[in-house]
């Protein structure tokens, strides 16, 4: 398949290769698009052969739900079967933006697109390549993360093309993604509202809204055999081609620990990586040490991590070691894409 690329600014929307771009998509094609959270792989959502697709481009498991991307609150009401109350407060403050809801599905969304299941993962992006890209798609697009499965999450271009090339019809080239990492999801199908993903939509942020809201358990645990409500809870994702291990302790513990395997790594001949925070990153004597930004700053951590996981691929760093980062607000976010990504494997000091 030949990929046509094509760049525009969401400033200086590239109008023509947008409508072409949404003749591709209603005529079952698959294009990939920018948004804030990261780049998506986008097809018809009310089409199963077009999700077919998609699995199919990113070698996805068919049972891992789609999110379906809409550019007005009306049209929300004809994919799912009720809206309820929850939902417009979570609309009214955080939509357009890094937030998706689930809903009980309408008949007209296909079991294709939700990976089998009766519920709909809904957003509403705020890039406008997006937007203007699903309005001229016919409203609803399915689309997950734009990279092979289990890949690092892309967070410009280049990435989507390395995976995605030869495989899609188009690749739209918007520059850098805002915030990096994918959005927080909500189930709104259940007694209590649930966070089935962390984001940048925090736990606090949602409790303001909606009062008390739960943690799935599959969050945090790695072992669990539940099937996925929402991308990224059953399956390894993320993760870089060298081996990644999480360390947590004090910090002067965990220099030394992590200087002494990356010296045994060393002695191996393999090519060593570490993630690091700016406070202590000129500690570390890995062949590769990056840092993700200050602890104090969690929002330029979570900018920061799928690309540094990426560089690591680029550069063929065989064994990575990541420091471990707090695990509230926008840190729930980071943690849970690292635990991921490492597969679940951390050392406790």
């Amino acid at each position: 398949m030949n990929t046509r690329i094509v760049k525009m600014e969401e400033e200086n929307l590239d109008v023509q290769a947008l409508q072409e771009a949404g003749t591709l998509i209603k005529a079952g094609g698959l294009v990939a698009f920018p948004t804030e959270t990261v780049y998506g792989l986008g097809g018809d959502a009310l089409n199963g052969a077009s999700s077919g697709k998609i699995y199919a481009a990113k070698g996805r498991p068919s049972d891992n739900p789609l999110i379906i991307h809409i550019a007005r609150m009306e049209d929300l009401g004809y994919i799912v079967k009720e809206v309820p109350e929850a939902a417009y407060k979570l609309a009214q403050r955080y939509w357009p933006g890094p937030l998706t809801m689930i809903f009980d599905k309408a008949e007209c969304v296909p079991r294709e697109t939700t990976g089998g299941l009766d519920t709909v993962a809904v957003r509403m992006p705020s890039n406008q390549i997006a937007r203007a890209l699903i309005r001229e798609a016919g409203g609803y697009i399915a689309a997950p993360s734009a990279n092979l499965s289990g890949r690092p999450s892309p967070t410009s271009a280049r990435y989507v093309i390395e995976d995605l090339e030869g495989r899609v019809d188009m690749i739209i080239d918007g520059g850098g993604a805002d915030l990096g990492l994918e959005s927080t999801i909500v189930d709104l199908t259940g007694d209590k509202p649930t966070i089935l993903r962390p984001g940048y939509i925090t736990e606090e942020m949602l409790e303001e809204t909606l009062g008390q809201v739960e943690i799935d358990k599959t969050i945090v645990d790695g072992n669990s055999r539940q099937a996925p409500k929402a991308p990224g809870m059953k399956y390894r994702h993320y993760a870089p081609k060298g081996t990644l291990l999480i360390v947590e302790g004090e910090a002067d513990e965990r220099i030394s620990y992590i200087n002494r395997q990356i010296s045994l790594q060393k002695e191996k001949g393999k090519k060593t990586g570490v993630i690091a925070a700016d406070e202590t990153a000129g500690k570390y004597f890995a062949d590769s040490v990056k840092s993700v930004g200050k602890r104090s700053d969690e929002e330029q951590i979570a900018r920061a991590l799928f690309r540094v996981l990426r560089e690591f691929d680029d550069e063929e760093v065989q064994a990575i070691y990541a420091e471990s980062f707090e695990s509230r607000g926008v840190g729930c976010a980071v943690m849970n894409r690292l635990l991921k990504a490492a597969g679940h494997q951390v050392i406790k000091l």
